[in-house]
């Protein structure tokens, strides 16, 4: 809990320094993109309950594959971010596509919780999952450790099994919140730093929520309707 405290302490102490150095419009902005994406962000600790429990990765090995999840979103939703600043400028119907994929997610939030949850629990199956097709894989945890080796061969274990989807699911999400956050401003600055603020706290708030979540019962359908209200604005 002190350290959700310290995250949004952080994010509105960046918001006041926008204002300080560019402006009440600016702030607004700011402040209205990090508050839609540390909303958004809620919902991906769903997906990661269900991808730890699916795995059995116990707590003590769940911030080691936060950190590592969190450090790689961070680098594809700048990749993702700077495409998407970059069509909006240069197309100008992609924002009805924009809309389209936000209204889809709403969509999802209301209608697809269960599909989702299935899809999850099938990429987290070691034996089944597309990852074990691609390098081999043990059920078996060894220590805070990613790979472990096996009769001289590097084998995968349940940590970068979780890693991995997690890292897939961001990318879902990020089709998500990404063209909401476009909705509100289109400041490169203040669309990367509201997504980083939102995602470096939601480690902490992964382990706040986490047990209490599915308690939320009117989580998914708030958000969908914020979305809704987002893509009608864009």
């Amino acid at each position: 809990m002190a350290w959700v405290i310290v995250w949004v302490g952080l994010g509105l102490a960046l918001g006041l320094w926008v204002a300080a150095t560019q402006g009440r419009s600016a702030a607004t902005e700011y402040f209205a993109a990090y508050l839609l994406e540390e909303s958004l962000s809620v919902d991906n600790i769903f997906v990661f309950v269900v991808i730890f429990s699916e795995l059995h990765i116990p707590a003590e090995h769940q911030r080691r594959v936060l950190l590592f999840g969190v450090a790689g979103a961070l680098v594809f939703r700048a990749l993702a971010i700077g495409a998407g600043i970059t069509l909006v400028e240069r197309v100008q119907w992609i924002t009805y596509l924009f809309a389209t994929l936000i209204l889809f997610a709403a969509w999802r939030l209301l209608f697809g919780a269960e599909r989702e949850r299935k899809v999850v629990k099938k990429a987290c199956d070691v034996c089944d999952t597309w990852i074990a097709r691609v390098v081999r894989v043990s059920p078996v945890l060894h220590g805070h450790d990613f790979w472990r080796r096996e009769s001289g061969r590097l084998v995968a274990t349940p940590l970068l099994v979780a890693l991995v989807v997690i890292e897939t699911t961001d990318i879902v999400f990020a089709l998500d919140s990404i063209p909401a956050v476009l909705a509100v401003t289109r400041n490169p600055l203040i669309v990367y730093s509201s997504n980083v603020m939102a995602m470096l706290g939601l480690r902490s708030l992964y382990f706040v929520l986490s047990d209490a979540v599915y308690r939320l019962r009117y989580l998914r359908s708030g958000l969908a309707a914020l979305l809704v209200f987002t893509a009608s604005k864009m």
